[in-house]
C-alpha cells in the first residue's frame, strides 16, 4: 500500500545499462532509485538495459529503498515492451515520461493490469512538459496507481523557453501548481535535478528552496548528491523537539478543556498539533530507513 510518509528525500537516477551502477545502487543512502531505461540509455543499448533492470529488480537486495522503473513514452519503439516486462518485474513504481493527460495515465493502468503488474506497484509520472502542468489535475486523476509526481524541470525549461535562473524564477509557477495538485489528492511531489552536481554548495542552496516550496524531496543526477539531500529534508533537532513541545501543551490544554495553547508565546491550535505530529512521523520513517 502506498505510504505518503515514506522517506523520499533523495531519489537517484541510475542508468538502466551500466550494470555496475545497478549494483551500487544496493550501498546507496539514497530513499529512492529510479533505474532508467529513456534519457540515460542510448538509443542501441535500449534492450540490453531493459534486460538488465528487470534483472537487478527481480533479484532485488536493494533493502528499503523504494525503486521505480523509468521506462521509454509508449509513442516510442521500446516504450510498450519496457511497461510489459516492468510489470513482470514488480518493482515498486513504474515512472511514466511526458505525462500530459488523463487517457495517457488511464491507458497505462489499464495496461499494467493486462501485463499482470502488482496492485502494489505505483504509477509515478514525470510532469515536464507545458501540457502536463497544464492538465496535471487531470493527470492526478486518472489513476488511483498514481501516487507521484516527479518535476522533469530541464525539460520543462526547455519548453517554456526559459532561462536556468539561480532563483528559478521562471519555473516557480509551475512547480508550485503540480505541488498544489499533488497535495489536494495526497500524493507526493518531487522536485527536479540540480545539473551541475560538482557544486555542493549552490546543490544545498536548490534542496533548501525545494524543501520551503513544500516538496517531498529532489531527483538527483549524482550519488554525491544524497548526503546533503537527505540532511536539507530531514527534520533537524530543534524542529523535533518544538514539535514535541507543541503536541505536549496543546494535549495539556486539551485536558484542562481548552481550544488552544500557548508556547513560547505563540499560539498552538490544532492545525499546529497535527503539524507537529506528521513532522514525527516523517522523523521516525527516516530512522527506520537509517537503522
Amino acid at each position: 500500500m502506498f505510504d505518503p510518509f515514506r522517506p523520499r528525500r533523495s531519489v537517484l537516477y541510475m542508468p538502466g545499462s551500466n550494470a555496475r551502477a545497478l549494483e551500487k545502487a544496493k550501498t546507496l543512502a539514497a530513499d529512492a532509485l529510479i533505474l532508467d531505461l529513456e534519457d540515460a540509455v542510448a538509443a542501441s543499448e535500449k534492450a540490453t538495459a531493459r534486460d538488465l533492470v528487470m534483472d537487478a529488480v527481480r533479484g532485488g537486495g536493494y533493502s528499503k529503498r523504494e525503486v521505480a522503473i523509468r521506462i521509454n513514452g509508449l509513442d516510442t519503439d521500446h516504450g510498450m515492451d519496457d511497461l510489459r516486462a516492468a510489470c513482470e518485474a514488480a518493482p515498486d513504481a513504474i515512472l511514466i515520461p511526458k505525462a500530459q493527460s488523463a487517457a495517457m495515465i488511464e491507458e497505462i493502468d489499464t495496461l499494467m493490469t493486462d501485463f499482470g503488474a502488482p496492485d502494489s506497484t505505483q504509477i509515478w509520472a514525470m510532469m515536464e512538459t507545458p501540457l502536463g502542468v497544464l492538465h496535471a489535475e487531470k493527470v492526478a486523476m486518472a489513476s488511483t496507481r498514481l501516487t507521484v509526481f516527479i518535476m522533469g524541470t530541464n525539460d520543462l525549461a526547455e519548453d517554456l523557453r526559459a532561462r536556468h535562473t539561480e532563483d528559478r524564477l521562471a519555473l516557480i509557477p509551475h512547480l508550485t501548481h503540480c505541488l498544489l495538485v499533488a497535495r489536494s489528492y495526497g500524493m507526493v511531489a518531487i522536485d527536479g535535478v540540480y545539473n551541475a552536481f560538482r557544486d555542493s554548495e549552490g546543490f544545498g542552496k536548490r534542496c533548501l528552496q525545494s524543501q520551503n516550496l513544500g516538496f517531498d524531496g529532489k531527483t538527483l543526477i549524482h550519488p554525491s548528491q544524497i548526503d546533503v539531500c537527505n540532511q536539507v529534508f530531514a527534520p533537524d533537532s530543534a524542529a523535533i523537539e518544538h514539535a514535541k513541545a507543541q503536541i505536549k501543551a496543546y494535549e495539556e490544554a486539551q485536558e484542562k478543556g481548552e481550544g488552544v495553547a500557548v508556547l513560547d508565546g505563540k499560539i498552538v491550535e490544532n492545525l499546529h498539533a497535527e503539524a507537529a505530529r506528521i513532522l514525527l512521523v516523517r522523523h521516525n520513517a527516516i530512522r527506520s530507513m537509517e537503522h
